[in-house]
């Protein structure tokens, strides 16, 4: 695994997130960014972080509701994301942590949903480190 320790953000469950991202960015003073794809925007946040807002893939329930926010745990890997994934996995889970599903790969990287000793959900995500370009050689 990656050596580089985890960033923090927060993840926001939205029916129309370049809508709701929008409002943040207002509220926050900063612009909107689109994410990975049309489904996913990001808002910088002031002091650092971001809130990344998306919709959830239709192959899994909408959050319940105040369960739509959460923090979400990142790594870069420079490996395969998902066997990295699989093993913060472990690693958290031997902290206390629990989770009731298998890390997936998804196109934008590796993710698992857990929770932490108190029952909070929060997601873990692993993507694939870009490849340096001939020019930054």
């Amino acid at each position: 695994m990656d050596s580089s320790k985890p960033s923090v953000s927060w993840v926001l469950a939205a029916r129309d997130p370049h809508k709701l991202a929008t409002f943040y960015a207002g509220l926050f003073q900063t612009e909107a960014q689109r994410g990975v794809a049309d489904h996913h925007w990001i808002v910088p946040l002031p002091s650092g972080g971001s809130l990344q807002i998306y919709t959830p893939s239709r192959h899994r329930p909408w959050p319940a509701s105040g369960a739509v926010l959460a923090p979400c745990l990142q790594r870069v890997s420079r490996h395969t994301p998902l066997e990295d994934l699989r093993s913060w996995r472990t690693d958290v889970i031997a902290m206390g942590g629990s989770s009731t599903e298998e890390p997936r790969q998804e196109s934008f990287g590796a993710e698992c949903w857990l929770t932490d000793p108190e029952g909070q959900r929060f997601l873990l995500l692993v993507t694939q480190a870009k490849e340096p370009t001939e020019e930054a050689i």
